[in-house]
């Protein structure tokens, strides 16, 4: 397995081409709009730099690394080669099928085909193909060239001879793959989603200001980052999505997302992405909004 194409530019997906390219696979980094390919290979290039400025990297490996990515807007050309394709596009289960349906269509009858999905079902995924035993999981965590966590979801026909080769693969880009099953949320955003909500829930019932829910969680229980500034780095949007999926696909009311999470997303303030959640990015800084924006 040397060739992997990689769907979508964004975040997570110029993360996962990064990290691939490193280690010597061949990329394809795929993507309709070429100015966001542009971008994403510029943004790897800065990734790259800050690697070699702290001696992670040497220039010599920052230069095989770019000269490992193709970026292509045609998915067609793009996933023709590919021994794994990676779809790393937004979370819309409508995109994902579409995309599932037509990269099975175009990729070699062996390569495999795996989803950056955070909470959608891979089962339901693979059923609009016509190899759902080649179909898997593989959740990396943001930033992709940092964390070292992958969850390794298998659908319900996964093959075990496919998950034995993604495990055995995400060793081999340096990631700890640790194992799931396909349910809702998975493993991650099934804890994660329910203590982002009720910090948000917190907030709205006037019980703490955003940096202190923030401050309790990171020196109280040890993490790096509070939930609401973790909900904003993931982006609000994502956030309540993955929040119906549990609530849709488990029935459980807890998961019901919180209505000022709806209203943000609603208004728009996604977090760092638009400059403006439950913190204010517009300067390139880290700002507290003013309390009352969140009643």
């Amino acid at each position: 397995m040397k060739n992997i194409s990689v769907i979508g530019c964004g975040t997570m997906g110029n993360g996962i081409a990064h990290v691939f390219a490193m280690n010597n696979f061949k990329v394809q980094l795929i993507d309709i709009n070429e100015v966001a390919l542009q971008k994403a290979v510029a943004k790897i290039a800065s990734n790259l730099d800050r690697q070699v400025s702290k001696q992670i990297i040497t220039e010599e490996q920052k230069a095989s690394t770019l000269a490992n990515i193709q970026t292509s807007t045609d998915l067609v050309q793009g996933v023709s080669q590919a021994d794994l394709v990676i779809e790393a596009a937004t979370e819309n289960i409508n995109i994902k099928l579409q995309l599932f349906k037509d990269i099975d269509t175009h990729a070699p009858a062996h390569c495999i085909l795996s989803s950056n999905t955070s909470s959608i079902s891979l089962t339901k995924i693979a059923s609009v193909t016509n190899r759902p035993t080649q179909v898997i999981g593989m959740h990396f965590m943001n930033p992709v060239p940092v964390m070292k966590l992958v969850e390794v979801i298998n659908g319900y026909k996964t093959s075990s001879e496919v998950t034995e080769t993604i495990m055995n693969l995400s060793k081999t880009i340096g990631k700890t793959p640790t194992l799931v099953n396909d349910y809702p949320g998975f493993v991650a955003n099934r804890i994660l989603m329910p203590m982002i909500n009720e910090a948000i829930i917190t907030l709205n019932e006037g019980v703490a200001g955003v940096e202190e829910i923030d401050t309790v969680m990171k020196l109280g229980m040890a993490h790096p980052m509070g939930p609401l500034q973790l909900a904003d780095f993931i982006g609000l949007d994502v956030c309540l999505a993955i929040l119906n999926v549990l609530h849709t696909g488990l029935g459980n009311p807890k998961y019901a997302a919180s209505p000022l999470l709806i209203n943000m997303v609603t208004a728009g303030d996604l977090g760092v992405k638009s400059g403006r959640g439950f913190y204010d990015y517009a300067n390139g800084t880290k700002e507290l909004v003013v309390a009352p924006n969140f009643k």
